[in-house]
Formats: structure tokens, C-alpha cells, sequence
């Protein structure tokens, strides 16, 4: 399914809040924040000539986050980033100046962290980043996981020396009760979702994903036209498509945010023109995207920047995986995990379809972007799913 984006608010500026948290100042924040660490390194941006060709469009190119910061997922640059922004805003008031992120293993520093705890709900990647954010600096974390969350992603966050609450029910669920108890027992809540009068730290954790945009665009010769950007909540879509839209402005690509349809929130809410909850369905497999409620900042960004909604299939999204996995030509092998290729599973669905091309404009001239959200962060499921080990699939990139 497609819908246009006809809202009266499609292509307004951004609310002030918005252009602060994703404007250029914010963007270049979290690169310098980015830049202090050590296990920085910039993820690569690959062209698939021969995808593009099949799929009809002059040029594709996947920017890859399966191996950001060492967590396999874009997440690493949001939870962390927000973490370690909050520590040294609270060091700032307790020293009485600013403090900046090369003071970040000051003793003094790491004192006042030590007596912070942060929490948060998690399908598995952004409860990794904040523990790993914690962990960095000193500070406890706490992170609740649901029922949905593998064994295997539960443990690669219990690696950051987090303490792991397991609650019944769906994220959103584990998103309510961390709101509950964060509120209650005064711990910092660093969510990648907002809910009204909690908008400042997602906006953070959105702002660390501007790097993504940052990194792609002094790559590319030409701007994209398209982007094809897969959304849970809906925040990693809106920090793409609202920070391209800040750098490029008059140029910025048309902005395609694609779901689950087992798990479409932010296309429900623009059928309704206002954020909804959606009835819990049968689970899906782009589990990182399986989300019944949309961020309230993420929403008022997509109404202005986000040209068209649509959803995917199952089995179109275990096709991309296996596709990236096994590339036709000299397109590179690139292992993406159950949700990383949603965004190019879009694409291949819009690109096939007739009606779906001229609405959104995919032709010939065409230069699309698309991001691997994640690698294989459960590689027992990639094998299931792809038929192949992640490491198999590295070996034809050696």
C-alpha cells in the first residue's frame, strides 16, 4: 500500500524544537561527539549498479550501519550519544560550566556518572546502545526488555554490565512501564520514542543519527533523489529525512517511509492525520520495526518531510535479505538482519509496480539511497532466514 503525503503541514519548516535537534548545529554536535571516540570509524556507502539496473532507476546506493561502534546497528549512534549528553550536562551544572566530551574520563566527571542510572524499553539494538552509552562513562543502566526480544540480542546487552528487567507484553508495553518506574524512582529515561511532554531527550537520540546523513552526503556525487527510510516509531526515519531536508532544502529527495504491514503505526496515523495506536497483530518478522505507536516528535517531522507512507510484506523483506546476501554482477555481498533492508524492500515493491513509480516519480533518472538500518544482530535468525552465515556472507566481500 502507498499513501501520498497531502497534509496541510507537507513540505512547512520544521517547528523550532525540531530544526534545533536536526539542523546543522545538532548534526555537527553528535559528529563531534562521534569524533572523541575510539572505536569511531566511518560506515561504508556501496553502489549496487546492478540492482539499480534491474530495478530500472539510473543509480542505488545502500549506506551499510551493520557494523557501527562494534553494536551491528544504526542504534549505536543514538542511545550512547543521548547517554553521554546527559552526563555532561549534569557534570556542567554540579562544576557550574560547560563540559565537553573530551572530558568525558575525567575523575570528576565520572564521579557525578556514577550516580546516574538510565533506563529504557528495547527491542535489542537501542537497549544496546545506552548500555554501551552508560557503561563508557561510569553510569548504571537498566533496560526492559519484552517478551519478543531474543535470547541472544538479551545477551549482548547484558555484555554492557546492564541490568535487564524482562516484562510481558510488546515494546510498547515495555515503553509504558519504563515511563512508570524511571518516573518514579528518578532515573534518566533516554527512549528512542516520545509521548507528550517528553520530546527532549528522543530529539537527542534522533540528532545522533543526523551523522548517518552527514557520512552519506560527502560521498555521493549528487544528492539522491529518493530515499526509501523503514520506520518503528518513526525516528530514525525523521532524523534522515528532516536533517536532508535542513542541508539540501529546495534539493532534498523525496522522503518514502516504509513499514511492517503487519506493524504500521506511522501509516496508519497518516490515514488518520493524527498519531494512533494500532491493535496488536501477528508479530513480524522486521521485529526492530514492531512498534503500535508512533513518537509524537517523529510524527510532527515526517507531516512535513515525509513525501509518501507505505508498507511492506514478509516474505518482500526475507527476499532483500537474501538478495543482499547474494548479489548478482559486482554488487558487493552486504548482511542485513531482519529489518536492516526494509527501506530497499520498499523500494523493490515501488519499483515494480506501475501505479506505485509515477506516483512517487522512480524512473530511469532515478538515484536512490537506501540505509541497512542493521546487520546480523541474532545471527542464529539471519541463518534461518538467509540460508547462510553472516560470516559466509562476509567472505565474498574478503
Amino acid at each position: 500500500m502507498l499513501l501520498l503525503n497531502q497534509r496541510p503541514e507537507h513540505n512547512q519548516p520544521l517547528v523550532a524544537a525540531d530544526a534545533e535537534a536536526l539542523g546543522m548545529a545538532g548534526g555537527a554536535r553528535a559528529e563531534h561527539y562521534l569524533g572523541a571516540r575510539d572505536d569511531h570509524a566511518e560506515t561504508p556507502l556501496h553502489g549496487l549498479p546492478a540492482l539499480a539496473d534491474e530495478l530500472g532507476i539510473a543509480a542505488l546506493h545502500v549506506k551499510d550501519e551493520g557494523q557501527r561502534l562494534g553494536l551491528g546497528s544504526f542504534k549505536a549512534l543514538g542511545g550512547a550519544y543521548a547517554v553521554v549528553r546527559l552526563v555532561l550536562e549534569e557534570a556542567g551544572k554540579w562544576l557550574g560550566r560547560a563540559v565537553d566530551i573530551s572530558e568525558m574520563n575525567d575523575a570528576k566527571v565520572r564521579q557525578i556518572a556514577s550516580s546516574m542510572i538510565f533506563v529504557c524499553a528495547t527491542d535489542g539494538n537501542h537497549g544496546r546502545s545506552v548500555a554501551q552509552g552508560a557503561g563508557m562513562v561510569g553510569a548504571r543502566s537498566v533496560i526492559y526488555v519484552h517478551a519478543g526480544v531474543s535470547a541472544e540480542r538479551v545477551a549482548a546487552i547484558a555484555r554492557f554490565g546492564a541490568e535487564i528487567v524482562q516484562v510481558e507484553g510488546g515494546y510498547d508495553h515495555a515503553v509504558r512501564e519504563v515511563a512508570r518506574v524511571g518516573a518514579e524512582r528518578g532515573w534518566k529515561i533516554v527512549s528512542n520514542t516520545s509521548w507528550l511532554g517528553y520530546e527532549r531527550v528522543p530529539g537527542l537520540v534522533m540528532q545522533g543519527y543526523t551523522v548517518i546523513v552527514r557520512e552519506t552526503l560527502r560521498r555521493m556525487a549528487e544528492p539522491p533523489t529518493h530515499v526509501f527510510l523503514q520506520a518503528g516509531v518513526g525516528g530514525f526515519a525523521a532524523a534522515i529525512a528532516g536533517h536532508m531536508a535542513v542541508m539540501l532544502g529546495d534539493r532534498r529527495p523525496k522522503a518514502i517511509v516504509v513499514e511492517p504491514k503487519r506493524s504500521a503505526c506511522v501509516f496508519a496515523s497518516a490515514q488518520a492525520g493524527r498519531p494512533v495506536s494500532i491493535a496488536n497483530q501477528q508479530s513480524t518478522v522486521m521485529t526492530m520495526l514492531e512498534c503500535a505507536e508512533p513518537s509524537l516528535v517523529a510524527w510532527r517531522v515526517l507531516m512535513r518531510v515525509g513525501d509518501a507512507f507505505m508498507t511492506v510484506d514478509e516474505e518482500d523483506a526475507v527476499a532483500v535479505m537474501k538478495r543482499l546476501a547474494r548479489p548478482l554482477g559486482n554488487d558487493p555481498a552486504i548482511v542485513s538482519g531482519e529489518s536492516g533492508g526494509a527501506g530497499l524492500a520498499g523500494l523493490v515493491r515501488a519499483a515494480g509496480d506501475r501505479q506505485m513509480r509515477a506516483a512517487l516519480g522512480l524512473d530511469s533518472h532515478s538515484r536512490v539511497l537506501v540505509i541497512n538500518s542493521e546487520g546480523a544482530t541474532d545471527h542464529g535468525r539471519f541463518a534461518e532466514l538467509v540460508g547462510m552465515a553472516p560470516e559466509e556472507v562476509f567472505l565474498q566481500t574478503a
